[in-house]
């Protein structure tokens, strides 16, 4: 068991060690990553599979069966686009729903409701007999993805020790990365299962839903969450618990004192609307922004897709989105070991420069080499795919994980679970609109898609050089004194906050 010290800066420093009951706690939590991934991965994978086409989408399959097809608009159909992405949409919705939930019951039984959302709509996708059923499946899917989203990344934050936060809230995007590994891997394999391996395909995310909700049942609901709804005590011995030392009374009392704050707000999301609450808003919200127009999950929503674009046979397309999957796993290892160690902004802006090299040579190659119709010479195929591996590479360590903790750790207590969901939800928003358009964007820009995702990357790294700061180490209720308060820019509105209180006391 490590023993860590959790500073709030000016204040007392809080004893915790890393126990073993924290780490079973955060494992489990995280397979809602888990299940977010595995749809993220399962849905490229089954789109280019024959048999799910000719049963939906048969004027794609019509199509792909063309020999001289148009490499960039063969898989260009609204309702595949929107098999993808509805499940997003829904997702947005089941984030405020969410964040109510959390807020009222706690972030334990969200993850729950998020266990049994899954479990309904896995069933109905795997079991689907026509596009309705199909689709409907995928929307409930998308309130068990809202849910867990929005619990497990607060659950996450608000159980670690301050010097371990950025490692172990990562581990839902350690999760993430997996699911969308065992995707592909399970899309390689049911691909030559005839006619039924996109059934269990898409019944394989039952599987970490079960696992979610039965150890949902062993986990510990958050100190914050016990304290914030007068279970003090229940909070208090939950506090010694998860932290494995006696004396947590100043930490307690910290939470305590930050739950006292929070009652006084009786509406979150008009509190967010104040000047206070601008700097983890907007930085939350233009976070999912860049997060999603980086181009990483059109890469991983459609990677056998793409391959296939670039002349990679079927099999061999799902076999480097396999590859792919893998890189994804074990670089999100170097954020959990970096994170904590260089701080998040230098991930952020050294990843900004790997992917934007990334995305320009693999834009260059694919207008240079690849025609309307034909195929990638083998070797200009096998440097798309290294340039694509390295770009998931650069992603995995920085805006993939940082997109999820920073605005999970920000908020203030007052506005935590309202401010949480907003991420979220825009976060889906993105995700939809990229899984709706990609495939038209792809059929009408072409090559000229990795352009305009060099472009976003441009913005997002400039925006994260002069508007993000640091709060490696900062205990998560000290945030507002301590990072956005000496900000150069963000200080203006904790200002403007101060004297608009000092007006109200006067008056």
């Amino acid at each position: 068991m490590a023993v860590v010290v959790s500073s709030n800066g000016n204040g007392p420093a809080f004893e915790a060690k890393m126990t073993i009951y924290v780490f079973v706690c955060v494992m489990i939590a995280a397979v809602g990553g888990l299940i977010f991934g595995y749809d993220i991965g399962i849905s490229g994978g089954v789109t280019a599979m024959d048999d799910f086409l000719k049963k939906f989408f048969p004027a794609v399959w019509e199509r792909k069966q063309h020999a001289h097809e148009n490499n960039y608009c063969k898989y260009d159909n609204q309702n595949l686009q929107l098999f993808t992405s509805s499940l997003y949409l829904a997702a947005l919705v089941g984030s405020f729903l969410a964040s109510a939930v959390c807020s009222k019951l706690g972030r334990k039984p969200t993850m729950q409701f998020a266990s049994v959302f899954f479990l309904i709509g896995v069933g109905l996708a795997a079991g689907a007999v026509n596009i309705v059923m199909l689709i409907i499946g995928r929307i409930l899917l998308g309130f068990g993805v809202g849910f867990g989203n929005q619990a497990v990344p607060l659950f996450l934050s608000e159980i670690a020790p301050a010097q371990l936060r950025g490692g172990l809230n990562i581990v839902f995007q350690l999760m993430v990365t997996i699911g969308i590994l065992i995707a592909n891997l399970v899309n390689y394999f049911t691909a030559t299962v005839h006619p039924n391996g996109w059934r269990m395909a898409l019944g394989g995310a039952g599987i970490p839903a079960v696992i979610l909700l039965f150890g949902s049942l062993i986990i510990c609901e958050t100190p914050t969450s016990l304290i914030e709804r007068n279970k003090n005590e229940e909070g208090k011995e939950t506090l010694r618990k998860i932290r494995g030392v006696e004396d947590i009374n100043e930490e307690y009392e910290s939470i305590v004192h930050a739950c006292e704050i929070a009652s006084q707000v009786k509406d979150p999301y008009r509190k967010l609307l104040k000047p206070a609450s601008r700097p983890p808003l907007i930085i939350g919200m233009l976070l999912q922004l860049f997060q999603q127009f980086s181009g990483i999950n059109a890469i991983m929503f459609y990677a056998p897709v793409l391959f296939q674009t670039v002349g990679f046979g079927s099999n061999a397309a799902l076999l480097s989105a396999v590859i792919t999957g893998s890189i994804n796993v074990l670089s999100t290892f170097v954020g959990i070991y970096l994170v904590d160690r260089t701080g998040r902004r230098f991930l952020l802006l050294q990843s900004s420069v790997h992917m934007l090299i990334c995305q320009l040579i693999i834009g260059i190659i694919l207008a240079k080499d690849l025609e309307t119709t034909g195929t990638l010479g083998k070797a200009q195929a096998i440097v798309v795919v290294v340039f694509v591996c390295l770009y998931v590479m650069g992603f995995a360590w920085s805006w993939g994980p940082l997109g999820w903790l920073i605005p999970s750790e920000t908020f203030p207590l007052e506005t935590r679970s309202a401010g949480f969901a907003v991420a979220v939800s825009c976060n889906m928003f993105f995700t939809f609109v990229i899984a709706q358009a990609f495939l038209s964007m792809l059929c009408g820009m072409r090559s000229g898609i990795f352009f305009f995702f060099s472009a976003w990357i441009i913005v997002m790294g400039l925006f994260a050089m002069f508007f993000i700061p640091e709060t490696k180490g900062v205990a998560i209720d000290d945030v507002p004194e301590r990072v956005w308060k000496p900000h150069w820019f963000w200080k203006r509105y904790m200002l403007a906050e101060d004297d608009h209180q000092d007006v109200e006391k006067r008056t």
